[in-house]
């Protein structure tokens, strides 16, 4: 395993000693899809190839969660097609490959979740057709129905979603309205995760999701303020399946806080950010998970300097469960069924580097550093036992390709 600690100072170096046309932020480059139509697309026919390759290594220690190594890609290829100025049509499929995998789930699935429908599978590739449908009702409203822009177009904070779901979850299906306006940004969605028919042997499953920013003054302002709201709601139920076992489960977390970023734009430094969020769990519905409501802390600065995107972050919860976020901001653990944390907390920092070889191309290379503090932990079968403090890395590197080509104008 040590070996693999060589490889991305390497890839970083080499980066370094190149030519460059970089931003720093992963968020912003190598995961981020630009959902603005173009009204004077309109009659264009293109074919598309959306793909991500990646390899990333997760050294953890501690009980929360095991170590692993995600070595893979996923890619879409697809045609989009332009009929009117305000309307975007794409159509093709979503193939998810690890290297050395020949099986995957035909469901999705969570780590600290129950799973549904696990015992199909499909063979060589995870699978999926791809559609979407996107019309901009105005400047700035847009409706997207069948395939949404998900993941890290979310915008949500790392308590309520794990960055690395950019790798490894399927698309986003459903419905999503966006909008974005000079004092607000609004981001609403429902995915839905497994549909039933009459008698089907699983739940249904769908997610829930608003993201809003509340902009207080211009985000080019010397000084940007606003105020972040995010929800993530789950919900298992049904009334046509045979599923006799499961109760109807809802859960949900919310986050809510305050940022303020420094512009400042001076010499290699660009940027300061400052934002504190509160966020807080709830099962709304069943007794699947352990607890019924928890809350978390999360104090965040960052800062753009040079060519990074630099990160650090505190995080202090009591009986909080991410449903779609990190193992390591819960006090639940996946590594030993049944444990769980009193108290947990953990120091995080992060460095980031993200470098554009064009439109469309985009290299992106990440290390992350959590320590978790001391905690005691509630065991399976009864009783208690103090954890000492463990130190986890990940590191990973990124390429992606968005690319287009003109076929037909009609």
């Amino acid at each position: 395993m040590k070996k693999r600690y060589v490889i991305i100072p390497v890839l970083l170096l080499a980066c370094l000693l190149s030519s460059r046309t970089v931003q720093a932020q992963l968020d912003a480059t190598v995961f981020h899809t630009d959902y603005q139509i173009d009204p004077e697309q309109k009659g264009s026919l293109y074919i598309a190839l959306d793909n991500l390759n990646f390899f990333r290594d997760n050294e953890f220690k501690g009980k929360t969660q095991d170590g692993y190594t995600l070595p893979g890609f996923w890619v879409k290829p697809k045609l989009i097609y332009y009929p009117l100025k305000n309307i975007r049509l794409e159509a093709g499929a979503y193939l998810l490959k690890y290297w050395g995998a020949t099986k995957y789930p035909s469901s999705a699935t969570y780590q600290i979740l129950p799973s549904w429908n696990a015992d199909q599978y499909q063979h060589g590739f995870r699978a999926l057709p791809f559609f979407r449908a996107q019309l901009a009702l105005s400047s700035q409203v847009d409706l997207v129905l069948g395939d949404i822009y998900g993941g890290a177009d979310h915008q949500l904070i790392a308590p309520l979603y794990d960055p690395e779901r950019n790798l490894t979850a399927d698309p986003e299906a459903g419905v999503q309205l966006l909008y974005d306006c000079r004092f607000l940004k609004l981001d609403a969605w429902a995915n839905w995760e497994s549909f039933i028919f009459r008698d089907s042997p699983h739940q249904e499953a769908f997610t829930f999701g608003l993201s809003t920013r509340f902009k207080l003054n211009a985000p080019e302002s010397r000084f940007h303020v606003y105020v972040p709201l995010q929800v993530v709601m789950q919900h298992r139920g049904g009334e046509i399946d045979t599923v006799t076992t499961s109760s109807v489960q809802t859960w949900a977390n919310l986050a809510a806080g305050v940022g303020v970023a420094y512009n400042v734009n001076c010499g290699v430094l660009k940027r300061i950010s400052l934002e504190m969020a509160a966020a807080y769990f709830s099962q709304q519905a069943g007794d699947v998970l352990p607890f019924d409501n928890g809350y978390g802390f999360y104090p965040k600065l960052s800062a753009d300097i040079y060519d990074f995107h630099l990160e650090a972050a505190y995080w202090k919860c009591k009986d909080f469960i991410p449903l779609l976020g990190s193992p390591f901001f819960g006090a639940v653990s996946t590594a030993e069924p049944g444990m769980t944390f009193r108290r947990p907390g953990l120091f995080y920092f992060g460095a980031e580097y993200g470098r554009s070889f064009g439109k469309g191309f985009e290299l992106g290379i990440d290390a992350d550093v959590v320590n978790q503090f001391p905690v005691t932990a509630c065991l399976p079968g009864g009783g208690t036992e103090r954890q000492g403090s463990a130190l986890s890395f990940s590191a990973g590197v990124y390429f992606r390709v968005n690319t287009e080509i003109l076929l037909k104008r009609f």
